[in-house]
C-alpha cells in the first residue's frame, strides 16, 4: 500500500498538474475543454484507486467522488467558446484547491483554504458585468473567511473553533454570511458557478465535521437559531426572484440552512449530512447548467418569463429538466429525498418547533422550483424563438447528474460514510489537527 502522507498530494496535485498541462492547448478552445474533462476524470479514477491509502475524513470518502463528477460536468456542459478557456482552467484548479482542502487535515490544508478564498477574491473582482455589477459585500465575505482561517491557525481553543466555524459558515453558507455564496453563483464565469455550488458546501461540511465536537453549547445553539431563520429567508427570498441564478442560489440557500440546523442539533455529521450536501450541491449545479442552455441559445439577460413551450419544442431538454426538477423538490427516489429523510429518521430532535419550520421551508421550496420549471416547459409556443434540442455534450452533462442523483437516492447509505467508526476522543484529535 502507498504511504499514506503522499496520497493526499498526489490526490491534490493530479489537478493542479492537469491546469499547466492544459495551458499547452490554450490556442486550441475545443482541445482546452476535452482536456480540462479529461483531467477531471483521471482525477475521479486517481481518487477511486487510492481512497484506500488516504487518511481517515471524519465525513467519510463521498465527497471526493463528487467532486471530479461535478468539475467534469461543469466544464461539458458549457458551450464551446474562447471567452471560457480562463474558467475552464480555474474549475480545475478549483478542484485541485478543494482536494488539498479535504484529504490535507493539517497546516497545508489551512493554505489551500486561503488560497480558494484568495482566488475567489479575486475573480469576483475581476469579473462582473452590468446586469451583476460587483459586489463588495460578496468580496468582504471571502475576506473575512480568509482573515478566520488565518486566525484559526495560531488561536487556541475554544477561539480556534470558532473561528473555523465562521469560516465554514461563509462556505457552507448560512445566513448572515451567505453574501459571498449568493456572489459567485451569480457573478463568476463560465462553468465556475455550476462547480463551485458543490465545492465550496463541500469543503466547509468538511471544515464542520471536524470542528463541531469542540464548539461551545451556547454557540451551537446560535448557529441553530441562525439555521432556522436562514431556511425560511432562503424559500421566501426564491419566491421573489426573478433572475433564475438568484432563484437557485437563494432555494440551495435555504437547504443548506436546514442542514445547519441538523448539525447544531446533534452536534455530528452523519452519513445521511455528506448524501444531503452532495444531492443539494450537485442538483443545483444541474439546474444552473439547464439554465445554461437557455441562456446560450437566447441571452445572459434573457427573462424566464418570456420562454415557453420547451416540452414540445425541446423534448430531451424537458425530460432531464423534470427530472432535475423533481429530485430539486426532495421527491424519491432521489438523492437529495434520501439525505433529508435519513436526518429525520435517524436524528434525536427535541425541537417540534423547528422540524416544522423545516418542512415549511421545504414546501417552499417544492413551490418555486415547480413554478420555474411550468414556466419554461408548458405554455404556448412562441414563433418568434428559436428552438434547439440538446446538443450531445449539454445532453451528457445533464443526464450524468440525473444518474448521480439516483444513484445517491438508491444506494444503501453505508457506502458513503466514513472508512471507520471513530470513538469520541479521535473527534478532538481531528479538530486538533484541523487546527494546527
Amino acid at each position: 500500500m502507498m504511504d499514506g502522507s503522499i496520497v493526499p498530494w498526489l490526490v491534490t496535485g493530479i489537478p493542479l498538474l492537469g491546469a499547466l498541462l492544459c495551458l499547452a492547448v490554450w490556442s486550441n478552445p475545443g482541445r482546452l475543454k476535452a482536456s480540462a474533462v479529461l483531467v477531471s476524470i483521471v482525477s475521479l479514477g486517481a481518487n477511486v484507486g487510492l481512497s484506500g491509502s488516504l487518511p481517515t475524513l471524519p465525513e467519510g470518502l463521498l465527497l471526493l467522488y463528487l467532486l471530479p463528477i461535478a468539475a467534469g460536468v461543469s466544464l461539458l456542459g458549457q458551450p464551446l467558446h474562447r471567452d471560457h478557456r480562463p474558467s475552464w482552467i480555474m474549475t480545475v484548479v478549483f478542484l485541485g484547491l478543494g482536494l488539498g482542502v479535504l484529504t490535507n487535515p493539517n497546516l497545508a490544508g489551512r493554505i489551500f483554504l486561503l488560497a480558494l478564498f484568495g482566488s475567489l477574491i479575486v475573480l469576483l473582482y475581476r469579473h462582473h458585468t452590468a446586469l451583476w455589477p460587483i459586489s463588495w459585500w460578496g468580496i468582504g465575505t471571502y475576506g473575512f473567511g480568509a482573515l478566520c482561517v488565518g486566525i484559526s491557525v495560531v488561536a487556541s481553543p475554544p477561539l480556534s473553533a470558532i473561528t473555523t466555524l465562521l469560516a465554514c459558515a461563509i462556505l457552507l453558507p448560512l445566513m448572515p454570511f451567505h453574501n459571498g455564496y449568493l456572489t459567485a453563483l451569480t457573478r463568476l464565469p463560465g462553468s465556475l458557478p455550476t462547480f463551485i455550488v458543490l465545492l465550496l458546501p463541500a469543503v466547509g461540511l468538511h471544515g464542520v465535521a471536524t470542528v463541531i465536537p469542540t464548539v461551545p453549547e451556547t454557540v451551537a445553539w446560535i448557529v441553530g437559531l441562525s439555521a432556522l431563520a436562514g431556511s425560511l429567508y432562503g424559500a421566501i427570498k426564491a419566491l421573489a426572484q426573478s433572475r433564475v441564478r438568484l432563484l437557485l442560489a437563494y432555494g440551495s440557500l435555504s437547504f443548506f440552512s436546514m442542514l445547519w440546523w441538523f448539525i447544531t442539533a446533534t452536534k455530528t455529521a452523519t452519513v445521511h449530512v455528506v448524501v444531503f450536501v452532495g444531492a443539494v450541491g450537485l442538483v443545483t449545479s444541474g439546474l444552473l447548467l439547464a439554465w445554461q442552455v437557455i441562456r446560450t441559445r437566447y441571452g445572459d439577460d434573457v427573462d424566464p418569463q418570456a420562454i415557453s413551450g420547451l416540452a414540445f419544442t425541446m423534448p430531451r431538454y424537458a425530460v432531464l429538466l423534470s427530472l432535475l426538477a423533481l429530485a430539486a423538490m426532495g421527491l424519491p427516489p432521489f438523492g437529495v429525498y434520501a439525505g433529508f429523510m435519513g436526518l429525520l429518521l435517524t436524528s434525536s430532535l427535541s425541537s417540534s418547533v423547528g422540524v416544522f419550520v423545516l418542512l415549511i421551508a421545504w414546501l417552499t421550496a417544492s413551490w418555486y422550483i415547480m413554478q420555474m420549471v411550468q414556466q419554461l416547459l408548458f405554455g404556448a409556443r412562441r414563433s418568434d424563438l428559436r428552438y434547439t434540442d440538446l446538443l450531445r455534450t449539454e445532453l451528457a452533462a445533464l443526464l450524468i447528474v440525473v444518474l448521480v442523483l439516483l444513484a445517491l437516492g438508491v444506494a444503501p447509505p453505508k457506502l458513503f460514510g466514513p472508512q471507520k467508526t471513530a470513538p469520541s476522543s479521535s473527534a478532538t484529535v481531528e479538530s486538533t489537527a484541523w487546527n494546527t
